[in-house]
């Protein structure tokens, strides 16, 4: 875990004790404007600027995840794991702008498997300023799932 080692680094509290469950209420609202779902993906391919926060690999259908191997047609294969320094925090700005190479005018779509790296990707676009990014949440576990959905490999 390359950021707990940072966590440590710069000598900030850790704990090695178990603490004990407390219930608490949570009471947030989804942000619907930062979702997409596989139907508007779908109206939209070519439209939109696709991401795939998966690996390599994972695009290319070398790791099959799901019942189909690929990606999503016209996403474009950026693995989430390039927006991170080895100490586990985001890249610079600079370094952030040769990934994204997009308009800030473009609408963006996020994904990976489940959504957790697609989110990461995320945070990296609007560090930048894109304005209209979204995370599809179903992800590759959701398209590579339905058989109705396209498919590139």
């Amino acid at each position: 875990m390359a950021d707990f080692r940072k966590w440590q680094s710069l000598g900030l509290p850790v704990e090695t004790t178990t603490n004990g469950f407390i219930p608490a209420k949570f009471s947030g609202k989804t942000n619907k404007k930062i979702l997409a779902g596989f139907e508007y993906i779908k109206k939209n391919l070519g439209k939109t600027k696709l991401v795939d926060a998966r690996t390599k690999e994972e695009y290319e259908g070398k790791v099959m995840r799901a019942a189909r191997k690929g990606h999503i047609p016209n996403s474009v294969s950026t693995d989430w794991t390039l927006n991170i320094n080895k100490d586990g925090t985001m890249k610079s700005l600079k370094e952030l702008a040769k990934l994204y190479k997009f308009s800030k005018n473009d609408e963006i779509i996020t994904y990976c498997q489940g959504g957790y790296r697609a989110a990461n990707s995320f945070v990296a676009l609007k560090m930048l300023g894109f304005k209209n990014v979204k995370v599809y949440l179903g992800s590759w576990g959701e398209w590579g799932n339905r058989l109705d959905l396209p498919v590139e490999d």
